[in-house]
């Protein structure tokens, strides 16, 4: 556990597909955002921001959570992700 704070922006990714759907709730956007997030600030990590995309396939980077993460990483707007 760290009690630095870390600055910029975190930048977390929740993805599931429809695949994964049929392995319950452990596996939920919503569920994955409460693992990261606690984390993220259990480790100093703030100005969280959540991307996700639901009900898509990670065959594919074109995923439009995925794409708005990156571009905010291309745009220097996050600092860890």
């Amino acid at each position: 556990m760290s009690n630095m704070k870390r600055t910029g922006q975190t930048a977390l990714y929740e993805r599931l597909s429809r695949d994964d759907e049929m392995q319950g709730e452990s596996n939920s956007i919503t569920n994955q955002k409460q693992l990261l997030e606690s984390y993220a600030k259990r480790n100093g990590f703030v100005n969280i921001y959540h991307y996700a995309d639901d009900g898509v396939s990670g065959i594919t980077f074109d995923r439009e959570g995925f794409q708005k993460m990156i571009k905010a990483v291309k745009e220097n707007k996050v600092s860890t992700f």
